[in-house]
């Protein structure tokens, strides 16, 4: 505790105390050790009380993600499965390069008593443990077997935990019997500590090279990725798309490093990215990644940048990001490497050549998005927006408003309501109106959302089919109001999440968009945030089901099983009733204010009352399944089974041989 206290970071404007405060769950093997540490000696560390260890943990992880890593959090858990309990929130830290330390406590070093309380044993080697498992998860992983291994142990946490190229979870596990013996440590190591956080200038040879490549390009795409957020980089990358004429699309982790209305700025791009992106995307002739890992979901599984003479340019402060995709790799921080490859552009006069493409494509994705936003169903006629299938238009797919389907048909009968996500569940969609009670869409909902929440709320989701819906149609007004966990897309993030990011900027709103799936697997730090007076508002979308995963199951030729939230039917299957759930209710025990909405008005009312609140706050919004957004020209390598008896998904393993032809191999 004594030298958490005395960390500081430099990132150029002074230095700022590095560790913010501990969250913890006490239990035999942290509470008489470092918890006798909290009590008598905390010094400026603030003490949390998690709910449950993973959801404590994302709390941390979205604390520093939102402080631009910046500041950080430590976290400390029981022996055994509160310290296990902690693995898959290491994982999200580590998968999306966040920085967290994690303190578990661990059986005695002298293994007297063995096995003690919830130790696991393994026979054939005495010295593993549970917390063995975190290897796999962190960045730097110790165990401290002496008392002063905790030098070289906390000056290797700091190393890490700083490191702006390779950065994560930082897993130091302290056996409950060493936690407690003294030390004579000097003085020294308790002095305090600035770590400097240079930015990494690029090498002139490097931008000359990527300089000269961008030169003979016609059609360049920029791709705005996280590192563009964490290096502050919004400004540069903002007058570099402007300078030269070139369009950027977003990653989920660099949505909002720039504003939405912003010229330059196609919106998101990839798997889950809108037609307005992904149709410049597939016609760049140059990538430049600013700050991406260049993931599957930006890259469409290596398919989605066409062009046959596409070449890539990528600034990453990591060699091994930066070297992805076989491209020329500019080894610096984002922000320098903006900065130095404009200045040797316009020694060269260069400007992309691009004319009407851009506004044109905008225009087009503008339209489709309020086509999606005023998609409402109706069972007794032709719902308002429906998608008529007379029309020749695809659920998802197109950029036509709902009003040319109308004409489209005039003079028929009435067309059925066809959803985004059409032939999977139509025929039990009446069904699901009646039971959740609803006429609402889950497109028309996120549009209301982002129509009436503050500007400068910040908006944060993780898993599900939500992550997709607001990269594709949220617009950020504000910068970096956009916080999306998709390097591990886990569920269970999003509420945690939220209190994190309270605590980075207690001033703002925070708004937690959350399906009833992740909602039921971790709401648990709605309590901490109650306790703690931190205000979050949890906007949770009811489909009944598993929506995400019952789309990629249906697409891929299987038949709906273990997805919707059913009871056991007669035939033995999850394939009963539907389940009716009151989400409201269940946050209304721990305390929180609730809402429920299922109708826009009642929504919008439900938006209203929330934001006056005092006290974190619950809408529970039923939706109708298969009404998210869908498609855009992106495609997503996913395991088909080759052998199956079902043409369907015979089917399935054909289009994903197709897909594999069309993509890069590395």
């Amino acid at each position: 505790m004594k030298f958490l206290n005395e960390q500081y970071v430099d990132f150029g404007d002074g230095p700022e105390r590095f560790v913010e405060g501990v969250f913890t769950v006490f239990g035999h093997g942290n509470v008489l050790g470092l918890g006798q540490a909290f009590q008598e000696n905390p010094g400026g560390l603030k003490v949390y009380q998690g709910r449950n260890e993973q959801g404590m943990v994302h709390a941390a992880t979205a604390f520093a993600k939102q402080s631009r890593r910046r500041r950080i959090m430590a976290c400390t858990a029981s022996v055994g499965p509160g310290s296990a309990n902690m693995l898959t929130a290491a994982a999200t830290a580590t998968a999306n390069q966040i920085p967290v330390l994690l303190l578990p406590g661990d059986t005695f070093a002298t293994r007297q008593p063995d096995p003690v309380l919830q130790q696991m044993e393994h026979t054939y080697n005495l010295s593993i443990t549970v917390n063995d498992a975190f290897k796999a998860v962190s960045k730097y992983w110790d165990r401290i077997y002496r008392p002063e291994q905790l030098m070289s142990a906390l000056l290797n946490a700091m190393r890490v935990l700083s490191d702006q190229a390779d950065t994560g979870a930082v897993t130091i596990a302290l056996p409950q019997d060493i936690q407690g013996e003294a030390w004579d440590y000097p003085a020294d190591f308790f002095r305090r500590r600035v770590h400097k956080i240079a930015r990494r200038l690029p090498h002139p040879d490097e931008i000359a090279a990527a300089a000269e490549l961008i030169a003979g390009k016609q059609r360049p795409l920029l791709v705005c990725g996280g590192g563009v957020r964490y290096s502050d980089a919004g400004a540069a990358l903002r007058d570099f798309a402007e300078k030269f004429a070139i369009p950027f699309g977003e990653t989920q982790a660099g949505k909002s490093a720039v504003a939405s209305d912003f010229t330059y700025n196609l919106g998101g791009l990839g798997v889950t990215g809108n037609g307005c992106a992904n149709t410049l995307a597939a016609e760049a002739d140059l990538v430049i990644g600013a700050g991406t890992r260049f993931t599957d979901f930006t890259t469409g599984s290596k398919s989605l940048f066409a062009h046959p003479g596409v070449e890539f340019v990528t600034l990453n402060a990591s060699p091994y990001h930066a070297a992805k995709l076989d491209a020329l790799a500019v080894v610096c921080d984002a922000a320098e490497g903006l900065k130095a490859l404009s200045a040797a552009l316009e020694e060269r006069g260069y400007r992309s050549a691009y004319t009407d493409e851009i506004t044109e494509a905008k225009q087009a994705w503008a339209a489709e998005r309020a086509r999606l936003a005023g998609i409402e169903y109706r069972a007794d006629d032709a719902a308002v927006g429906a998608v008529a299938e007379a029309a020749g238009i695809a659920g998802g797919g197109g950029g036509t408003a709902a009003s040319g389907a109308a004409e489209a048909v005039q003079g028929e009968e009435p067309a059925s309501f066809v959803p985004e996500i059409a032939g999977h569940l139509d025929d039990k969609l009446p069904e699901y109106a009646e039971v959740l009670n609803t006429s609402l869409t889950q497109t028309q909902v996120l549009a209301i959302i982002n129509e009436l929440i503050p500007q400068d709320a910040i908006a944060i989701g993780a898993a599900g089919s939500l992550p997709g819906d607001m990269q594709r149609m949220w617009e950020s007004a504000v910068p970096d109001t956009y916080h999306m966990e998709y390097g591990f897309s886990c569920m269970g993030y999003e509420i945690a999440g939220a209190l994190g990011i309270k605590l980075a900027e207690p001033e703002r709103e925070v708004y937690a968009l959350v399906g009833d799936g992740s909602y039921q697997m971790m709401h648990s730090e709605l309590v901490t945030s109650l306790q703690e007076n931190k205000k979050i508002n949890v906007i949770l979308l009811d489909n009944a089901g598993f929506g995400c995963i019952n789309n990629l199951q249906m697409e891929q030729g299987l038949d709906s099983m273990a997805t919707e939230f059913r009871r056991r039917g007669a035939d033995g299957q999850l394939s009963g009733e539907l389940m009716l759930i009151d989400y409201a209710a269940s946050a209304a025990g721990y305390g929180v204010e609730t809402f429920r909405a299922a109708t826009a008005e009642q929504l919008r009312s439900a938006l209203e009352a929330a934001r006056k609140s005092e006290k974190s706050t619950l809408i529970d919004i039923k939706v109708l399944p298969k009404t998210m957004t869908h498609g855009y020209g992106a495609w997503w390598h996913v395991g088909v089974a080759e052998v199956s008896g079902k043409e369907s998904v015979q089917e399935a393993y054909a289009q994903r041989l197709s897909g594999l032809e069309k993509a890069r191999s590395y």
